[in-house]
């Protein structure tokens, strides 16, 4: 069997920055086993797999270890597949997925993705949480992700978790996002729960970032940056119970997985 299969850097404007996605369109599905092996194979944060269905398109996302419930830089890649690489001829695209009913639309930003807004809720700090961060003193909130804010951005790209001590936590990762006085707020985020050391652009992670810094800054449009080393830039706007997410892309391969 011969499968098609992309490599996207996804809130990137150009090769090598934002996040990595794996993307490999099918006719109809294969297997779960096969579909995790793919995900491990290819050994990305995300390989997202879509199959045609009566309302668009069918979209699942696996880590190397887990299939997850949501994640946004894959469904920014898939969206981008189908719209510059298979000539998906609509300005909308709607994903049937775990999460829901996703849409991803042309916009001046490149992709807007719709997703549901999770506001993080306050929360007690778990044990060993800031001493894994190496951060002295935060507020923690929690959504899906544990939201670590810190005041000082600097401090974003000097941190390095201790991973072990970080895995085994309730939630699937932690964020530690931070003011920026060039943009609105900087994010890193780390997720060894679900196989993922650190993630360079977690775009689900904004479904609860975005609603956090819209209510403490007091403007429902949001320029984000997230990563270390490696970095990418989104747009978020809060729009009620939604969230809209929006990047660009580059595809950094083309070929196909044979099985």
């Amino acid at each position: 069997m011969q499968l098609p299969l992309y490599q996207v850097d996804a809130f990137a404007s150009k090769p090598f920055e934002g996040n990595p996605a794996a993307v490999c369109p099918l006719d109809a599905w294969l297997d779960d086993k096969t579909l995790q092996n793919i995900a491990a194979e290819n050994n990305l944060s995300e390989t997202a797999f879509f199959v045609p269905d009566e309302h668009g398109y069918h979209l699942r996302w696996f880590t190397p270890e887990v299939e997850v419930d949501l994640c946004g830089h894959a469904t920014l890649a898939s969206a981008w597949v189908l719209m510059h690489e298979l000539n998906y001829p609509n300005d909308v695209i709607h994903f049937s997925t775990r999460s829901g009913r996703l849409s991803v639309r042309r916009s001046p930003h490149g992709l807007e993705m719709d997703f549901p807004s999770r506001p993080p809720q306050s929360c007690a700090i778990p044990d060993g949480l800031l001493d894994a961060l190496g951060v002295e003193a935060a507020t923690v909130l929690s959504s899906d992700d544990y939201i670590v804010v810190i005041e000082d951005e600097n401090l974003i790209p000097r941190l390095a978790p201790d991973l072990a001590r970080l895995r085994g936590l309730p939630n699937r990762g932690v964020a530690v996002t931070a003011p920026s006085k060039t943009l609105d707020f900087v994010t890193r985020w780390f997720g060894p729960n679900v196989g993922v050391s650190e993630d360079p652009v977690t775009g689900s992670a904004h479904t609860a970032l975005a609603p956090y810094w819209a209510q403490r800054l007091g403007k429902t449009q949001l320029r984000a940056q997230q990563g270390g080393a490696r970095r990418g830039y989104l747009h978020c706007e809060v729009a009620g119970d939604r969230v809209l997410i929006s990047g660009n892309a580059v595809v950094t391969l083309r070929g196909h997985l044979y099985l």
